[in-house]
């Protein structure tokens, strides 16, 4: 069993944490998961269950035959999903009522989240929970009528059997209650077009922060909660807002979270880049599992907050996030792979959460020797640190400063220790059975990275990370935009099979927006906004004025979803608004900024109450009471120049530049033989041009 976990659970990848290459190994089951390209699907090819994908031509069949559907989402780096994948799909006796009795779908929600939404919605209002592996029964139609997450193997065979039952024998009662169900999805789901009140104001937006800092862990940072997740957009928006709005006790807040979190066992100390959550109050011990859409978002974050603090922490952790995703997540062809597990194999063999990363006393003291005394202080070797048996989750809680002053030592002999420590460690480490690798391309968390490295170029200056946003950029070119500029949704081995769905867009117009902003190559900027464009044809609902999270050329399911919380990743339309918003500023006769407005209308009224829930939208507050900024920039050194402001956090602006006239309104009439100016506008009047970076920040 563990033999086939370790070999064999990614068909198709490489055999993460193999020693050596397994034998050939014979199936005594292979079901149609076998063609699929997702890991997580790939993982559950060999069950004895009759698996099958989610295809319009699997749930036709579903009516004919007038059978239930079982569907089960998970995915690659779900802990719990593995678990019961051993202990009920692997099992055949399980596999045979399922086999009899429904249609089994397995859903990667990676893959499919337009499906995980309305399932994930359902067995909310019908448990008050939700989580993965989440499974559901449904009518012939997708309807559900019953879910549960994790189940164990003698519970699962009487629920399937009970459910069977009822549906033989009171088949008009299930009908009634799938149906009174889907009308409840839909109607949870209604935002309505807002066209009465006036937009949102500054002191409304105090005092909505207000609201919200009664939650604030003020000494830990982040929410008063566990577990504690990283909340990228939080801490994005409360950064804009504390700069914009002088607000030095909100940007002492963002200071507490954003060490802490770097501080923590959250992070990887060794091999850089963040874990999904942590378990704790204090940022210690993570859930391990590490995704591409954190990391690509906390780099933002870092590179942002240090163009505002010049906090070297903050440089460090945008440096090592994107070193470690270079490392373990980028493909050949210049994609980013989706996640890490956060199951390895132990020393004994045994798959277990963490065995990767974690460290013993003695394992510490044998491979440091010398520098043990130095590094267990640091990292807290001692019971603040010390997770269970016997293992330690590497945790700071002092800067350098304090530390060296408490040893005696210098800042910079401290530092190189450390260094030397982690280097060491991280050496050991690779030596360790690694954990299992997710590796589909998804358009959406690419596009989340490629901000991320456009950011860490904008505001650190390194030009590694520009050409490594370049070779992305130009995968998702050449790779997932389709000749009509519709995306895919998802990419392995040269394969494409997902129609995108609206955060696909919605991230990807906002990094090539950026990359634009960086390169003042006008190529980013056209596709920026025939992506934009395609969104508006495509997915646009005119009765809420809002967009749908799946195209119009897509099947519908019970409901088209409209997404507007922000959660761990920001909401498709959130992201949408904010797009359009910046591309009015650019193209003022298009209808965007008016979109753009109604949207935000459409749902302020929950601000009030859930500020946290809906951050990112809080930008656009920002934006649409305080003076938003075209910069243009005109003549031969407009790059140079362009660099020079870019470094600094603006983030009330967009950058424009061209060594001549350009096609851009903004960039017209501008040029002047022999110089470079500079103009700062408001909605396309303009200052007078300046010539350097100084007089034209004096004018914002």
């Amino acid at each position: 069993m563990v033999k086939k976990i370790l070999c064999l659970i990614l068909i198709g990848t490489a055999a993460i944490g193999c020693k050596e290459k397994s034998e050939e190994v014979t199936h005594k089951y292979t079901n149609a998961l076998i063609h699929e390209t997702s890991p997580y699907l790939l993982q559950h090819a060999h069950n004895p269950v009759n698996w099958e994908a989610w295809h319009p031509d699997v749930l036709e069949r579903a009516q004919k035959e007038d059978k239930l559907l079982l569907i089960s989402i998970g995915y690659a780096a779900c802990h719990w999903c593995h678990v019961m994948e051993e202990e009920c799909f692997e099992d055949e006796q399980v596999a045979k009522i399922m086999n009899e009795n429904f249609i089994n779908i397995k859903i990667d929600r990676e893959e499919r989240p337009d499906v995980d939404q309305i399932y994930m919605d359902a067995i909310q209002m019908i448990s008050g929970q939700g989580g993965w592996p989440l499974n559901i029964v449904a009518l012939p139609d997708g309807r559900p009528f019953w879910g549960a997450t994790y189940v164990p193997k003698d519970n699962w065979i009487k629920s399937l059997n009970q459910l069977v039952e009822l549906y033989k024998t009171d088949k008009p009662r299930v009908t009634k209650y799938a149906e009174d169900l889907a009308n409840g999805l839909q109607a949870i789901n209604l935002v309505e077009n807002n066209d009465k009140s006036d937009l949102y104001t500054l002191e409304q937006l105090d005092g909505a922060v207000q609201n919200w800092s009664q939650y604030f862990d003020t000494f830990l940072g982040g929410h008063k909660q566990a577990p504690k997740f990283m909340m990228p957009n939080n801490w994005d928006f409360l950064l804009h807002y504390a700069t914009t709005m002088d607000k030095p006790e909100i940007m002492e807040f963002v200071d507490t979270t954003l060490t802490r979190m770097a501080f923590g066992g959250i992070y990887d100390h060794v091999g850089g880049g963040f874990s999904r959550y942590a378990v704790d109050t204090k940022w210690h011990v993570p859930h391990f599992e590490k995704m591409l859409y954190d990391n690509g978002q906390l780099t933002s974050l870092y590179a942002k907050a240090y163009a505002v603090t010049k906090n070297d922490l903050y440089k460090n952790v945008a440096m090592e996030t994107i070193a470690f995703v270079k490392e373990e997540l980028l493909d050949e062809s210049g994609g980013f792979y989706s996640s890490l597990d956060a199951d390895s194999l132990d020393e004994n063999g045994k798959l277990e959460e963490g065995a990767y990363y974690v460290w013993t006393k003695e394992e510490l003291m044998e491979l440091l020797g010398k520098d043990y005394e130095i590094f267990q202080e640091y990292f807290n070797i001692n019971s603040y640190g010390l997770w269970e048996n016997g293992n330690y989750v590497l945790i700071r809680d002092k800067s350098d400063e304090e530390i060296a002053e408490k040893l005696n030592i210098s800042t910079s002999e401290l530092e190189g220790t450390i260094k030397e420590a982690l280097a060491i460690l991280k050496k050991e480490r690779n030596e360790r059975p690694r954990p299992r690798l997710d590796d589909k391309i998804l358009t959406s968390w690419n596009g989340l990275m490629l901000k991320g490295l456009v950011d860490a170029y904008r505001y650190l200056g390194n030009k590694d990370y520009l050409d490594l946003a370049l070779k992305n950029a130009k995968f998702i070119e050449e790779k997932m935009i389709q000749e009509d500029y519709s995306l895919y949704r998802n990419h392995k081995k040269g394969k494409s099979s997902i129609n995108a769905f609206l955060d696909d867009y919605a991230t990807v117009i906002d990094a090539y927006l950026s990359l634009y902003e960086v390169t003042f190559d006008d190529k980013w900027l056209q596709l920026s906004k025939k992506l934009l464009d395609y969104t508006q044809m495509h997915f646009w609902d005119k009765a809420s004025g809002m967009f749908f999270y799946t195209s119009d050329i897509n099947q519908s399911l019970i409901r088209r979803t409209i997404e507007v919380d922000d959660n761990v990743i920001s909401s498709s339309n959130s992201m949408m608004a904010i797009n359009l918003f910046k591309m009015h500023k650019i193209y003022p006769g298009e209808t965007y900024g008016k979109t753009s407005e109604q949207m935000l209308k459409n749902v302020q009224k929950d601000f009030d109450r859930r500020a946290q829930s809906f951050s990112n939208w809080l930008h656009l507050v920002l934006f649409q009471n305080q003076n938003f900024y075209e910069i243009a920039i005109v003549g031969q050194n407009h790059q140079q120049l362009g660099q020079e402001i870019g470094m600094e956090y603006v983030p009330n602006s967009v950058l424009l530049g061209s060594a001549k006239e350009g096609e851009i309104e903004l960039l017209k009439n501008r040029a002047v033989d022999g110089s470079t100016l500079i103009y700062i506008c408001i909605e396309g009047a303009c200052k007078l041009p300046v010539t350097n970076v100084e007089e034209a920040l004096k004018q914002i």
